[in-house]
C-alpha cells in the first residue's frame, strides 16, 4: 500500500473535491456528486466550458473552474474517466441557449464518456458541441490527431476558451480560436519515475533504475522507449528539438513555453531545464511571450515533466496575459 494521508481508498475523490471547495468557497462549488462549478455562474447568454477528466492529477482540471476560465468540471475516480450519465447530469445543468464547450482530453475513456453524454444530451435538446485536445508528441512527429493523448496543453486551453467566452464569443467562434491554438501545440512527458495508484499502491509500468522515458503517458503508458538519465540542458535539447519539428515556429513567431511539473520533480530542476529550452528558443529568434514553470497536471508522485510549446496567434496573447481568472490555481500562475 502506498504511503498516503488518505481515509477509506475507496472515498478519496469525494473527500479531496470536499476539501478543495471548502478551502477556496469564493471561487468553487459542488453541484452535484463529483461536479465542480464555479461560485458566481457566467450568464447564461454566454457559452459555458466544461471539461472532464480523473482525479489524481490535481491541480487539474477542478483546479481550473473559475470566472474567465471552465464554468465545471467532472471528475472520475482515480485515474479513470467520468460515466456519461455524470456528465450528462453536468450538461443538464448547464443547459443554455448559447450552448456548451466541451473540451475532451483524448484518452479513449474521456472521449467514449464525452460522445455517450452529447448522445443523451441532444435528445432533451442541449447545444453541446466539443474540441478535442491532443498534444502529445510521443506517437511521432506529424502523427494523426487521434493517435496523440491530451496532456496538460489542456490548462492554456481552458485560458483561451474561457476568457473568450466571457467576451460573449459564441460556439462556433469559440471553436475556431480553440482549434487554430490545438493546431499549433505540442507537448513532451519526460518521467524518471513511477507513480502509484493511491487506492492500491501499484505502479502501471517498470522504470529501470538510472532510465527515463520520453513520451511517457499521463499514468505511466509506454511513450518513445527508454534511455539513459542525461543532465538537465541534453534532456532540454532534446525535447525542444521535437517539438520544434510538430510546431515548426519560425524566427519571429511568438510561442507560449510552459513546464510542468508532475508530482515529485523539484521546482529547481524544472527551472533549470527551462532555461535551456528558453535559451534554445531565443537564439532561434523566437520570442517566448508566455512562460510558466508550474505544476498544474500532475500524476500522484511520478517524476518528470512536461514541456509545453504552442505558436500563438494575437488573440491568444491576449487571452492568456491580458484577461484575468480567478481559478484558485490559474491565480497561483498570474492573471
Amino acid at each position: 500500500m502506498a504511503k498516503k494521508f488518505i481515509n477509506n481508498p475507496d472515498n478519496i475523490t469525494p473527500e479531496l473535491l470536499e476539501g478543495y471547495v471548502m478551502a477556496y468557497k469564493d471561487q468553487v462549488a459542488l453541484a452535484a456528486e463529483n461536479v465542480v462549478v464555479r461560485a458566481n455562474a457566467k450568464d447564461t447568454d454566454k457559452v459555458a466550458i466544461i471539461s472532464l477528466g480523473g482525479s489524481g492529477h490535481e491541480p487539474a482540471i477542478s483546479g481550473f473552474v473559475g470566472e474567465g476560465m471552465l464554468d465545471c468540471s467532472v471528475v472520475g475516480d482515480v485515474f479513470a474517466a467520468p460515466g456519461a450519465q455524470r456528465l450528462f447530469q453536468a450538461l443538464q445543468l448547464f443547459k443554455r441557449e448559447a450552448g456548451i464547450l466541451l473540451v475532451v482530453l483524448n484518452h479513449s475513456g474521456d472521449i467514449m464518456s464525452a460522445n455517450m453524454a452529447c448522445q443523451l444530451a441532444a435528445r432533451v435538446g442541449i447545444n453541446v458541441k466539443q474540441i478535442i485536445t491532443h498534444d502529445d508528441m510521443s506517437a511521432g512527429i506529424g502523427a494523426a490527431n487521434e493517435d496523440r493523448r491530451g496532456l496538460a496543453g489542456c490548462v492554456p486551453m481552458y485560458k483561451i476558451l474561457g476568457a473568450a467566452a466571457e467576451e460573449g464569443k459564441n460556439i462556433d467562434e469559440l471553436i475556431e480560436i480553440g482549434e487554430r491554438f490545438n493546431q499549433h501545440l505540442a507537448t513532451l512527458a519526460v518521467a524518471s519515475g513511477l507513480c502509484t495508484h493511491p487506492q492500491n499502491g501499484a505502479t502501471i509500468s517498470n522504470l529501470p533504475d538510472g532510465m527515463i522515458e520520453i513520451g511517457m503517458g499521463q499514468h505511466g503508458e509506454g511513450g518513445g522507449g527508454l534511455s539513459e538519465l542525461v543532465s538537465a540542458d541534453a534532456t532540454a535539447e532534446k525535447m525542444v528539438d521535437i517539438l520544434m519539428q510538430q510546431v515548426k515556429p519560425v524566427a519571429g513567431d511568438n510561442v507560449m513555453l510552459y513546464i510542468n511539473g508532475i508530482g515529485a520533480t523539484t521546482h529547481m530542476e524544472l527551472s533549470i531545464v527551462y532555461r535551456k529550452a528558453y535559451q534554445i528558443l531565443t537564439e532561434a529568434g523566437i520570442n517566448v511571450v508566455d512562460g510558466k514553470i508550474a505544476e498544474i497536471l500532475t500524476v500522484q508522485e511520478q517524476s518528470g515533466f512536461q514541456l509545453i510549446l504552442g505558436k500563438l496567434d494575437a488573440d491568444h496573447i491576449d487571452y492568456l496575459k491580458n484577461k484575468k481568472s480567478n481559478a484558485p490555481y490559474w491565480t497561483c500562475l498570474g492573471k
